[in-house]
């Protein structure tokens, strides 16, 4: 049951932030944002961390700033997965991820 209601929070927070960056556009119904809130946990679970651990270096000298072009790449394969979902640019899809974050965490504390 835990799994579902992170699953639909994140679909929340997907549906959030495509209505408040104008470079994410979604088209379809609720079960596209449920798509692409798996699609993202299941990236997230399981490509993100090979890519972590592969960037080490490149992540140390930059301080941990790399992180954010680890998570920005995983919206951009998450589009490139879900037909019905697309990103414009690197800034789109760094604020999508910023939004899609902080809007999991409050959803999170409040459930």
């Amino acid at each position: 049951m835990g799994l579902i209601i992170r699953i639909l929070i994140s679909a929340v927070a997907v549906y959030v932030a495509s209505l408040f960056i104008p470079g994410i556009s979604v088209t379809g119904g609720a079960g596209t944002y449920l798509v692409i809130a798996i699609v993202l946990g299941l990236l997230n679970a399981f490509v993100k961390p090979i890519l972590t651990v592969l960037t080490i270096p490149i992540t140390i000298l930059t301080l941990g700033l790399f992180l954010i072009v680890i998570n920005v790449l995983m919206v951009y394969l998450a589009s490139s997965l879900v037909s019905g979902f697309h990103v414009s640019g690197f800034i789109a899809a760094f604020l999508f991820s910023i939004v899609v974050s902080l809007v999991t965490s409050l959803l999170d504390a409040i459930v």
